[in-house]
């Protein structure tokens, strides 16, 4: 059976992939937890999703990101050693297609959208915001040289830019626009 509780983040420290322990409020966990917030709300939009495409869609979304994930807790004596392939720009790239297929499957107005038109979009949007946020926080670690590699970054990006869109795709054009 797994050992859920290890007793070894009581006085508030907690690893990183490799030996190193850190405060829980070390910037490299807080943008764990902030992505582990996208992959959770990711999962909610999946269960809520009835169309097999974007049920699928999501999946994969939620596997990239925990790779992304596994590159944020490396520290740099681990980086080298890591067993998933680096976010790289092919997979930017993969998500810029999806927008434009999905784009090209529904009307994205530039006008604001209030969020909430159907159950399955909510969630999406939920996600997206989410995501922003886990991109502003590992924004600054870029900035500040603590993450290495721009592509997660830009990673983030493109996928809360292709949530929106989703969003739109599985409302179906019921999207409520603000006057």
């Amino acid at each position: 059976m797994a050992k859920v509780t290890t007793r070894r983040g009581d006085q508030g420290y907690t690893g990183l992939l490799g030996s190193e322990r850190v405060p829980k409020y070390d910037p490299r966990v807080e943008a764990l937890g902030l992505l582990d917030e996208s992959t959770s709300a990711l999962g909610l939009a999946r269960a809520s999703a009835t169309d097999e495409r974007v049920r699928a869609l999501i999946l994969g979304w939620q596997q990239m990101l925990y790779r992304l994930m596994a590159e944020v807790a490396a520290t740099p004596d681990t980086a080298d050693k890591l067993q998933v392939a680096r976010i790289s720009q092919s997979d930017v790239a993969a998500l810029e297609q999806t927008t434009e297929d999905l784009k090209r499957e529904v009307d994205i107005s530039n006008r604001f959208i209030i969020p909430g038109e159907t159950l399955s979009g909510a969630t999406l949007d939920l996600a997206r915001t989410i995501v922003r946020r886990a991109e502003r926080h590992v924004a600054r670690m870029v900035h500040a040289g603590d993450v290495a590699n721009p592509e997660i970054l830009r990673y983030l990006n493109r996928l809360s830019d292709t949530l929106f869109v989703l969003a739109r795709y599985v409302e179906g054009g019921r999207s409520r626009e603000v006057c």
